[in-house]
């Protein structure tokens, strides 16, 4: 009934999630009820309990590497007869994981070397591509789980800023801004040596979510709330919510995206979608579409992405994340026209942790007891 905390978290290591829907109703008091956050966020059981996966036994120890001590100390009910040991700041000191059941945190492959007892890995993001690629993961049948679902609609949220930025020609504008120049954009205005019909309406537009899980769902409820036609494609089957008029599968890519005037991508990295958005990808746009991309850089092949902005083949892009990342000063997607870029900060927020923290107390009771566990990825999928 005990916690360790071995270091402070840093502000940059802090988690920050939680946003609300265009479509939903008036703001209500947050809730920190673990179960009835779950509820709010949908999360997919598993098909079995813990108990009965080869290797499981309950817990004495689990090492946590973000939290503070305060959350887990609150996290400690969750799992009384655990040793929870807070280990924020402390990867240089794989030894604190020494005998440890479960990790919750990055995947760090000195966390999972020094323990041959660890059964369970929560990731705290839903991208986990790089725990998949971690050999031991599989080699010693680790159960993986992640923070899906849990920032899907900050992230959704950053996805409809860039994408009206780009419509509305708010970069150009910052740009006269500073430079202290009063110059509206016509219709006829040339952007970077290209003519431009510079203001677009999105009204009546059709977007297409490449992708929709959590994330995907939440882009395309704010695209359809703005009044436009949501197409998606997404691995996982051919229905979707009622916002979104037709879902297609990965090989009707494509045909989609030829009738598509706003491309939305949150992609996971895999080796199917790694450079899957290339040049031949690029060639069927319509010159005058937006592109989006909130997934994983690698999943867009950069050169491409450079040459069909430089060639007018691409109205605009919007880019949380690239290839490489961080992307170098002298890169020369900087230079690329019509293009905003942010530093992989989409699910960042002013809201408390509490989404988080709820669904990690969950995780903790639920693997305790050996009950089902939520979120569980596929590592054959990588997500």
């Amino acid at each position: 009934m005990r916690f360790h905390l071995f270091a402070s978290v840093s502000a940059s290591s802090a988690l920050v999630v939680i946003a609300g829907s265009l479509t939903a109703p008036p703001v209500r008091a947050q809730t920190t009820d673990p179960k009835a956050i779950v509820a709010e966020l949908g999360l997919q059981e598993s098909a079995k309990p813990v108990r009965e996966l080869p290797g499981w036994r309950a817990p004495k120890k689990i090492v946590i590497l973000a939290f503070t001590a305060a959350q887990v100390a609150r996290l400690q009910a969750a799992a009384p007869g655990v040793e929870l040991v807070a280990a924020a700041a402390s990867r240089n000191d794989p030894s604190i994981a020494a005998g440890a059941d479960a990790i919750i945190g990055p995947c760090l492959p000195a966390f999972i070397a020094a323990s041959k007892d660890v059964r369970w890995m929560h990731s705290l993001s839903a991208g986990v591509e790089d725990c998949v690629s971690m050999p031991a993961i599989r080699e010693r049948n680790i159960l993986l789980t992640n923070m899906q679902h849990v920032s899907a609609a900050t992230i959704g949220e950053h996805g409809v800023a860039l994408m009206l930025a780009l419509t509305r020609r708010l970069d150009s504008y910052v740009r006269q801004q500073s430079q202290g120049s009063w110059a509206p954009l016509g219709r006829s205005a040339v952007v970077s040596g290209q003519a431009s019909n510079a203001m677009p309406v999105i009204n009546g537009k059709t977007a297409l979510v490449v992708g929709l899980g959590g994330i995907g769902t939440e882009f395309a409820k704010r695209a359809h709330a703005l009044g436009m036609k949501v197409i998606a494609t997404r691995n996982s089957g051919r229905t979707g919510p009622e916002f979104v008029s037709y879902v297609g599968g990965p090989d009707e890519l494509l045909t989609l995206a030829k009738d598509a005037d706003v491309i939305f991508s949150a992609l996971p990295l895999t080796p199917a979608t790694t450079d899957l958005l290339d040049a031949k990808f690029f060639s069927v746009l319509k010159p005058s579409a937006y592109l989006i991309n909130v997934g994983r850089g690698k999943t867009i092949v950069t050169s491409a992405l450079i040459d069909a902005l430089n060639t007018g083949k691409l109205a605009g892009a919007g880019l949380d994340v690239t290839e490489p990342e961080p992307l170098p000063a002298d890169h020369p997607l900087w230079k690329a026209p019509n293009l905003i870029i942010t530093p992989h900060v989409a699910a960042r927020s002013d809201l408390p942790p509490d989404k988080s923290w709820a669904v990690v107390y969950e995780q903790i009771r639920r693997y305790a007891a050996g009950e089902k566990m939520l979120s569980v990825v596929d590592l054959e999928r990588g997500y």
